[in-house]
């Protein structure tokens, strides 16, 4: 089944949250992410997403969303992000972060990734901005729930133009799936020009 992309910007974003915060949930519980959420957490987490310059690009099938990526002008997160950009002379302001990239197994392979990147990045463009980035979970090599013949989306990334940021590395906290805690989590900023 094909599917067919669609841009949300700003206040329209609210209309989605629900189908956005189901697609996290199912999505994140899989390598690397190992995420043991909730709709109702994020929800609220993504809520912050429906103002300003957002965008959430969405892939539709059947009738329903299937995939979907977050963006948001990336001192909106300051909070979130400030140490992990200290010292390294990049202005936050002139930063978009495409945030989160979710589609479920079966839909992938169609170009998405494409289309959620290029729609984003268009986005940011028009906004204004002269850079886009975006960050990933880093696990370890030997950790046991990886599966065997996993590709990371490394190759991906470098071919649309990302570089990792030497040292630009976020920690966030979340209970993987089997643990009884939250622990912190490792996350490296990707990023590059504006094109």
């Amino acid at each position: 089944m094909s599917l067919i992309f669609r841009e949300y910007i700003g206040e329209e974003i609210a209309g989605v949250l629900d189908d956005l915060a189901r697609l996290r949930v199912r999505v994140f519980r899989d390598w690397p992410y190992l995420y043991d959420g909730d709709a109702e957490y994020e929800r609220g987490y993504l809520s912050r997403y429906a103002k300003g310059d957002s965008i959430v690009v969405a892939a539709h099938a059947g009738g329903g969303m299937v995939g979907a990526a977050t963006g948001m002008p990336l001192s909106d997160h300051a909070d979130d992000f400030a140490a992990a950009f200290e010292g390294t002379g990049i202005d936050m302001k002139d930063v978009f972060y495409c945030a989160e990239s979710v589609l479920l197994t079966g839909y992938r392979g169609q170009g998405a990734g494409h289309a959620f990147f290029d729609r984003r990045e268009a986005h940011a463009k028009r906004l204004g901005f002269g850079k886009v980035a975006f960050c990933g979970v880093v696990r370890p090599g030997d950790h046991p729930a990886r599966p065997e013949g996993y590709r990371p989306l490394d190759g991906f990334w470098r071919a649309r133009g990302y570089a990792p940021l030497d040292g630009v590395v976020a920690h966030f906290g979340w209970r993987d799936i089997g643990a009884a805690e939250e622990t912190d989590k490792p996350l490296q900023f990707w990023m590059r020009t504006v094109p």
